[in-house]
């Protein structure tokens, strides 16, 4: 039985562009509700509860931080996915230090939105390849004092090139992805995906992704 569309909230300042988004995914997700600015936003989050909120990181009123940091703090439960014009990577570091499980920018075609909204829904981290590399160098001295803690005996198990596929997984590459980044084949990317599965016990990429971003792991 195949799962039920994600529930949407869209939090944009520019109603033409929710508008255009809303046109864009309508039809393979649900979208519940839209908001301009941080207040607002909150208020249709905490009605909704959606499972996955589409978020502009500059509002009138504030910010997508102070957006997920007043959600959080009202104890409901959803994903955020930035959606921006910035590439900046200040922007982005600030989202994902207040909790948001990905960032991509309004660049992106309807079709790869949508596939980054159940991503996110189901667990993944998703970012647009360079921004990815803003996360990885911001969390590089949070994964290195993770190294120092108990959780080192679950790294240990992993070889040096198993850490380099687990951290790309954790950061929403694809095993193609992969590959290129690597220079190894798409094959070798799976062999080595499912030996750090196996000696983490974990059963799928979703549950890894969550491993990972529990330990900071970018």
């Amino acid at each position: 039985m195949a799962a039920a569309p994600p529930r949407v909230v869209i939090v944009d300042d520019h109603r033409l562009f929710r508008s255009g988004v809303r046109a864009e995914i309508g039809e393979r997700v649900a979208v519940v509700a839209e908001a301009d600015d941080v207040g607002a936003a909150v208020e249709a989050i905490e009605r909704w509860s959606p499972d996955v909120v589409l978020l502009d990181v500059h509002l009138p009123s504030g910010s997508g931080r102070e957006v997920i940091e007043s959600v959080a703090a009202a104890g409901v439960e959803t994903q955020f996915l930035a959606l921006s014009v910035s590439d900046a990577a200040e922007d982005v570091i600030a989202v994902v230090r207040a909790g948001a499980r990905g960032y991509v920018t309004k660049s992106i075609s309807g079709d790869d939105l949508v596939d980054a909204i159940v991503r996110v829904r189901d667990g993944d981290a998703v970012f647009s390849p360079r921004l990815a590399g803003f996360v990885l160098d911001a969390f590089a001295a949070d994964t290195v004092a993770v190294a120092g803690s108990d959780s080192d005996e679950d790294l240990d198990r992993l070889t040096a090139r198993e850490r380099e596929v687990l951290r790309h997984l954790a950061r929403g590459y694809t095993y193609k992805e992969i590959a290129r980044q690597l220079t190894i084949s798409i094959k070798t990317v799976e062999t080595h995906a499912s030996a750090v599965l196996r000696k983490l016990q974990l059963s799928n990429r979703h549950e890894l992704s969550r491993w990972a971003a529990a330990r900071r792991i970018w």
